[in-house]
């Protein structure tokens, strides 16, 4: 049996008809930057996400750009966020001649600690900005209460997370600004690149409208300078046709991480593997379903030689990244990113999964343990 990390030709063939006929109409209509279907795609995100406006634009990466650069970011200032997270996360503060300052995570969450915060704050400290990693909310309360006391702007990094709920409320929508990637491999993921921004502040959302465009807000009349950041049609038009089936596929993510979490239990690995854990009241939704093993090599070639699917997110945390050298950090110093990146695994979590996908993955890494 071969289980893929990701099947996206599965749910593809599901949508098919609803795909190609939206993508005839972009075809026919030749409109393909921004545009209506920009706009309407624009106006149910930011419904479903609870928020007063969205912003469409050319990918997760450039969303974090333009929230930082909407939040006034400049060179020299700093911004607090975490080491164990995908690059542009930090890349997007550097782009900016900012300066990253990261904080350790915690242990099981894999987010931000909350409790390292305010022993990493400077007087050139502008921005929080938390990762909402794999799928699972940051402890939003007492970042957003450091973030009071000490006049900081709160930017989400919500790329892996659409749907996800914290108190109640959706991330992305709970600072100043949420970022969102619809990579092909999120949960709501297009055919190339895209990303949006989501804000409740009038000010920022104009703000962002004016930077995807280089600054612009009438033709040939720049207020000042931004960068080529707009969504195409065609993402935009694929994407609102996945937008109607999110809810339903985050259902089946969440089914099927509580399915591994009975099978991996059930088969006697809980003692060994360290697992996600799975509140009914906790809005996670499971981009990543991540283990941690201290053979976690051994056992990724394990599972690839069983044809397998396993990814390692992250192997080498940002502050020991060859471009962050000059940052001064070392090994050592954020030790729970970096037990993390020596130990964690992502298996299959997409919504397809069969239960007897699962149960092959399951007997595949106790023959593992049992070798």
């Amino acid at each position: 049996m071969r289980v893929p990390l990701l099947d996206l030709k599965l749910q593809y063939q599901k949508i098919k008809p609803e795909i190609l006929q939206v993508i005839h109409q972009v075809c026919e209509d030749q409109a393909f930057i921004l545009g209506p279907q920009v706009e309407a795609f624009e106006r149910e995100v930011a419904k479903y996400l609870g928020a007063l406006d969205a912003i469409g634009v050319t990918s997760g990466t450039d969303a974090l750009l333009l929230a930082l650069m909407a939040a006034g970011v400049k060179p020299g200032d700093e911004v607090l966020t975490s080491p164990y997270t995908f690059f542009a996360t930090a890349g997007s503060v550097s782009r900016l001649g900012a300066v990253p300052v990261f904080v350790d995570i915690d242990p099981v969450t894999y987010n931000l600690d909350p409790s390292k915060l305010e022993a990493a704050l400077t007087p050139k400290v502008r921005v929080v900005l938390p990762v909402h990693l794999y799928g699972r909310a940051a402890d939003m309360e007492p970042i957003l209460a450091l973030a009071r006391d000490e006049e900081l702007t709160v930017i989400e990094d919500a790329a892996q997370a659409i749907g996800a709920i914290w108190h109640g409320k959706k991330v992305g929508t709970i600072g100043a600004a949420g970022a969102f990637s619809f990579f092909p491999s999120k949960n709501l993921g297009g055919f190339g690149d895209g990303g949006m921004v989501v804000t409740n502040d009038a000010g920022i959302a104009g703000a962002i409208r004016r930077l995807r465009v280089h600054g612009s807000e009438r033709k040939y009349e720049h207020v000042e300078i931004g960068i080529n950041g707009r969504l195409d049609a065609l993402q935009a038009a694929v994407l609102r046709v996945k937008l109607a089936h999110l809810d339903e596929w985050t259902q089946a993510r969440r089914r099927n991480a509580q399915r591994y979490i009975t099978m991996l239990t059930q088969a006697g690995l809980r003692e060994i593997l360290a697992l996600p854990t799975l509140d009914p009241a906790d809005g996670q939704v499971f981009n990543q379903f991540v283990i941690r093993s201290k053979r976690r090599d051994e056992l990724k070639a394990f599972l690839a030689s069983r044809e397998i699917g396993a990814e390692i997110y992250y192997p080498i945390p940002l502050h020991l990244q060859p471009c962050y050298r000059h940052l001064g950090y070392g090994e050592g110093d954020f030790p729970e990113a970096e037990r993390a990146a020596r130990e964690t695994l992502a298996l299959p979590i997409y919504p397809e999964l069969t239960e007897t996908q699962q149960a092959f993955v399951v007997e595949t890494i106790a023959q593992f343990y049992q070798s």
